[in-house]
């Protein structure tokens, strides 16, 4: 083969291959820009945050139950589950006096009512003000069990202890600590 058609097919092969690269490339581009255009036109949405959330509830006994949070998100594994920030609770209790509950955080189930709070909860019921990091409300079971560094302070003392657990509806209490050894700690005010 001479030395000038080596040189001709050389030129034509490099000149088909540039023409390829700049269809290639201007359909590339092209269809990059559809996708962008797309992408701006139909957002995809894939969050599950709700904003102002409240949800409201009363039980065959007349009780009230009041949830607000300052933003919810759905568990999309169980829709009925309700992940909650900076959650304020109103418990109306038919026979009784109002219980007020704040949290950082809180997990309602909206099927059965169930909430659990988490990370600084308070409790005010009556002159009864309740710290803790934990609370398990449950209307179903009528039971509220606050645990973990848990703080009960009223009128008359201070008292400490690793579990108080509340029946709802007869409004008895069981204060204890996880180990026997402990003991749970009453200070008086007076």
């Amino acid at each position: 083969m001479s030395k000038k058609k080596f040189v001709k097919i050389f030129f034509i092969f490099s000149l088909f291959l540039l023409i390829i690269f700049l269809i290639f490339n201007k359909s590339y581009k092209k269809e990059k820009n559809k996708i962008i255009e797309n992408s701006i036109e139909d957002p995809i949405y894939n969050s599950n945050i709700i904003k102002d959330v409240e949800y409201t509830t009363k039980d065959k006994d007349g009780n009230e139950y009041l949830i607000r949070a300052a933003e919810g998100e759905i568990d999309f594994s169980n829709t009925n589950i309700i992940y909650l920030t900076d959650v304020y609770a109103l418990v109306k209790l038919e026979s009784s006096e109002f219980v007020t509950i704040f949290s950082d955080y809180g997990k309602y189930n909206s099927e059965n009512y169930d909430t659990i709070f988490t990370k600084n909860v308070i409790i005010d019921y009556l002159d009864n003000k309740i710290n803790s990091e934990y609370l398990d409300f449950s209307l179903e079971r009528n039971l509220m069990i606050i645990s973990k560094n848990v703080i009960f302070n009223n009128s008359e003392n201070i008292l400490k202890a690793d579990v108080v657990e509340v029946n709802i509806k007869t409004k008895d209490t069981k204060i204890f600590m996880h180990e026997q050894e402990k003991k749970v700690k009453i200070n008086s005010k007076n």
